[in-house]
């Protein structure tokens, strides 16, 4: 189970679960914060709504009471009632016709008003004076709102249900006679139909919004809802509440004219219906955007990790042997930018074990010459000494001499191997001095020669034979292929560039057309010995493979020899070396071994 979580545990899976976490992180709050945000408005929105409904409904319910109250107060102005109920304040009881006179004036305010289903008359002392019939007030309802008419001084004072009839509502008013300075002279009593306060908004029927209103007792004054008892909803001070089996938000409306309560009813569902809406949209926008989101992180990790991939499959057969760059292209520039440097990479590793495997077999080869030549170098050196001491003793002594520098010349050439690799410019030109003074024996008057050697560059460090070669090739090349005399001058001065010596050898031989100077310029280029009818034709290639192998880890350096000539005016070969240190193949330092 571990190994198998080890083996998931990727760097494209890692991408693709943290991007997918972010996003499921990102669209939770911004969905929490939309959703929570969102619902705060839509239910201040509906508060807002049921509490205008309510504010309506209790505009109409003060609009209604108002007509009442103005119809009740002209039928108790009314000249008529006003000079019966002074007659029977004065004791002088009305007649019946005088009752009959009453029912025109009741008839034209109950056909101006037909919800009004009767207007009651009272006198002073409780009698029905109109319908005529026998009654009291104090039996028709109870005192208490006879005793608030009172005091209400001819204010109306809503009753509520009336006891004999549950489908009409009563109000009361006290009826104030003008003639006697407005002193109580009886009652007025109307009789409404509970129709007439019919407040639910047919808008708001559709939404299922229901209008109730409550009396003081907390019974049901509205029609076409029954006797329901409302006490619960009146003494509820939750704002949901459950009526007939449903949940409501409710909204209450207290009307100080009346004592009762108007409820404002509206569905839970309708309330929430916005909400379930916005829900909705929400989980379904927050499925699409994961999904979208999860094909893009999916394309992402991998247009990251393909590149990685192949670069790896490239590392790995490198592993096993052979250094491959890796062909394949990324569209990211970090990512090609990675693949470009791994590719240099490769290239620059397979040059440096080129320049190692060529220095090695040169080295081996080195060596082995060396070897070859060391065949019993003591007995070679011995019977140097021995000519040099017979010569010395028969008065040969430039033939002595030559002995002498021919003996040094072999001893510096053989040397050690490796130890002895490195010398100074001085020991280098102390050799070719040796060499030329050899030449000068063999080719006598025809070989004039010069060395120019600064003390600023004489110890600046050089690997061994790398300007003998080249001094060998121009008298080989120049001298020797000229009829008289013939010159070779060798210098070693500081370069125009700081830091660098200079290394020149002239002749003043038949010198070279440029053809010919261009075909050798190739082939110290490539690094191959030419075909010559004299010597081996490698002097000068070998002097240039080994510049190149002893510094090539100097970038700032130009490799190679310089050669430059002219028909019938000589050849002349440069080179620079650095004075800092020795050169450096596979990253070795060399430096001087001769002990300076």
């Amino acid at each position: 189970m571990l190994s198998r979580i080890k083996e998931l545990n990727t760097l494209r899976n890692q991408i693709f679960v943290g991007f997918l976490l972010v996003m499921l992180v990102i669209i939770g709050v911004a969905g929490l914060f939309i959703y929570k945000n969102m619902s705060v408005q839509l239910k201040n929105n509906s508060e807002r709504h049921i509490q205008q409904t309510a504010v309506q409904a209790s505009g109409r319910l003060d609009a209604l009471i108002a007509q009442i109250d103005s119809l009740m107060g002209q039928v108790a102005n009314h000249p008529t009632v006003q000079q019966l109920l002074l007659e029977e304040l004065n004791g002088h009881p009305v007649t019946f016709n005088q009752r009959q006179s009453l029912l025109q004036v009741v008839s034209s305010y109950q056909a101006y008003m037909p919800s009004v289903g009767s207007l009651e008359v009272y006198t002073s002392d409780d009698r029905l004076l109109f319908p005529i019939k026998e009654g009291s007030l104090r039996s028709r309802i109870d005192t208490r709102y006879i005793q608030e008419a009172g005091r209400q001084k001819g204010r109306l004072v809503w009753i509520g249900i009336d006891p004999s009839d549950e489908q009409s509502l009563l109000a009361i008013r006290q009826v104030s006679l003008m003639d006697r300075w407005f002193s109580k002279g009886g009652y007025v009593m109307a009789k409404i139909q509970r129709s007439y306060f019919q407040l639910n908004d047919p808008s708001g029927d559709r939404n299922g919004e229901r209008i109730l209103l409550a009396g003081q007792d907390g019974r049901q004054l509205g029609s076409g809802e029954g006797l329901a008892d409302v006490t619960r909803l009146l003494g509820s001070a939750s704002q949901t509440v459950t009526f007939e089996g449903q949940e409501y938000v409710q909204v209450k409306q207290y009307s100080g004219r009346t004592g009762w309560t108007l409820l404002v009813l509206t569905p839970v569902s309708y309330v929430t219906e916005g909400l379930s809406v916005l829900r909705t949209v929400l989980l379904l926008s927050g499925a699409i955007g994961t999904m979208l989101f999860l094909v893009m992180s999916f394309l992402l990790s991998t247009m990251i990790t393909r590149p990685i991939i192949n670069l790896i499959r490239a590392m790995r057969r490198s592993r096993l042997g052979t250094l491959t760059p890796n062909p394949e292209t990324a569209s990211t520039m970090e990512l090609r930018e990675l693949n470009n440097t791994y590719n240099a990479m490769v290239k620059n590793i397979n040059d440096l074990i080129r320049v190692v495997y060529e220095k090695e077999v040169l080295q081996s080869r080195t060596e082995l010459k060396a070897l070859q030549a060391q065949i019993n170098p003591h007995f070679l050196f011995n019977t140097l000494e021995a000519f040099n001491w017979s010569l010395e003793e028969k008065g040969e002594e430039e033939l002595a001499a030559l002995m002498v520098s021919l003996s040094k010349l072999f001893r510096y050439i053989i040397g050690s191997p490796g130890r002895d690799e490195w010398v100074t410019v001085g020991e280098e030109m102390g050799q070719v001095r040796r060499y030329l003074q050899i030449m000068e024996m063999r080719l006598g008057e025809r070989l004039e020669w010069r060395i120019d050697l600064d003390a600023e560059t004489a110890a600046v460090p050089v690997p061994k034979l790398m300007i003998q070669p080249v001094v060998e090739n121009a008298i080989l090349h120049g001298v020797e292929s000229v009829i008289g005399k013939g010159t070779i001058a060798v210098t070693a001065k500081p370069a125009p560039r700081p830091g660098w010596t200079r290394i020149t050898v002239e002749d003043s031989g038949p010198g070279m057309d440029e053809s010919t100077l261009a075909a050798l310029r190739q082939t110290l280029e490539d690094g191959a010995p030419a075909a010559s009818s004299k010597g081996t034709g490698v002097g000068l290639v070998n002097v240039q493979r080994r510049l190149r192998l002893y510094y090539s880890g100097r970038s700032d350096l130009v490799l190679g020899l310089q050669v430059d000539s002219l028909p019938q005016k000589g050849t002349t070969v440069t080179f620079d070396i650095p004075n800092e240190h020795g050169g450096e193949i596979d990253g070795t330092h060399y430096t001087n071994h001769s002990g300076r």
